[in-house]
């Protein structure tokens, strides 16, 4: 095994995607069984995510299914990629995860990002627009102000002021740049986007300036990976994912994940293929001797100290299988 990788943290984001033939609910429970199964095989932490009025997406409350997860597990690390900040208000997120870190003490991650409201009438119904985005710094600053009790404001967040509940900054746009000042660990993505990813990570470790939460900076990449018994297999499982990116670019809406035989079958668009083949380029996929060559290779040229898996696709089993495969070779324990 690779002392590179072996030194590596390795989690997982899962973004509770609805399958065909399957609702909502039940992509839910997916999620929450898949958390255990990690926890089994050795991972550090398991994510969530947020998405509101997404067609094939059921996360849309990840605290509330964090609390879920770490309900169902011991031992593995749960949190947010991440609470959308511009969605809310920052006391009222501080109370939810002081809440979380007080039911689950010592295994509560607060992922935290800028994006606000998927379309217009998402942003109308959360009562946001497009310019509560701008300034996520400050949102950030006054998020943490609740935990540190340093709000000015006279009201306390109870129960979490005083409790230390790690953030991190989700890097999109200037993201890397926030988390350097504020002192957070980077959570940055995706591996696809090589270039743009070593230089947000580039621009973080030359600005950061230690704080209450971080000594030195901690970079996580995101992004998907595929293991499998064969090259094929392992894109197969990529091919639902890609799917539903490029049906979303073309269409305006994401759809259940497909299983790959039946996306294999599709007769496509000109414009839909192109995204389509985009779409399953620049992950990081193969057998288990060709992914942790990969793996070796954009953690020595990023220098992150763990690595975030992203992957969706329709096979559970498939996946399973792979995260299976990818705990064998980067050497988890449990």
């Amino acid at each position: 095994m690779s002392s590179v990788i072996a030194a590596t943290r390795f989690s997982v984001l899962d973004r509770s995607r609805t399958r065909e033939g399957h609702d909502g609910p039940e992509a839910l429970r997916d999620t929450v069984r898949l958390a255990q199964d990690l926890e089994a095989l050795g991972y550090h932490r398991f994510w969530v995510s947020e998405h509101h009025g997404v067609p094939g997406v059921a996360g849309s409350a990840p605290t509330v299914l964090a609390a879920a997860v770490a309900a169902a597990t011991r031992t593995i690390r749960v949190g947010t990629g991440g609470v959308m900040l511009p969605n809310h208000q920052s006391l009222v997120v501080a109370e939810q995860f002081g809440v979380l870190a007080s039911l689950f003490p010592g295994r509560i991650d607060m992922g935290l990002g800028r994006s606000v409201g998927f379309t217009d009438g998402v942003r109308k119904a959360l009562g946001r627009d497009k310019h509560d985005a701008e300034d996520f710094e400050g949102r950030i600053g006054e998020l943490l102000g609740w935990f540190l009790g340093t709000s000015g404001t006279g009201v306390r967040a109870r129960p979490a002021e005083g409790l230390s509940v790690p953030p991190y900054v989700l890097a999109i746009g200037e993201g890397a740049g926030i988390a350097a000042r504020a002192g957070l660990p980077l959570v940055i993505g995706d591996i696809r986007g090589r270039e743009k990813m070593l230089r947000g990570i580039e621009e973080y470790r030359a600005g950061f300036r230690p704080s209450s939460w971080l000594a030195e900076p901690y970079v996580m990449i995101s992004g998907s990976v595929a293991v499998a018994g064969d090259e094929a297999a392992a894109r197969r499982l990529l091919v639902p994912e890609a799917w539903s990116m490029a049906y979303s670019r073309t269409h305006g809406t994401f759809p259940p994940l497909a299983p790959a035989e039946r996306v294999e079958s599709l007769a496509m668009t000109g414009k839909e293929r192109g995204f389509y083949e985009s779409g399953l380029h620049g992950h990081v996929y193969g057998t288990e001797e060709q992914v942790a060559d990969e793996l070796e290779r954009v953690i020595k040229e990023s220098g992150a100290q763990e690595v975030l898996v992203t992957t969706s696709t329709y096979d559970r089993a498939g996946l399973l299988d792979s995260y299976r495969r990818l705990a064998r070779l980067a050497g988890l324990t449990a």
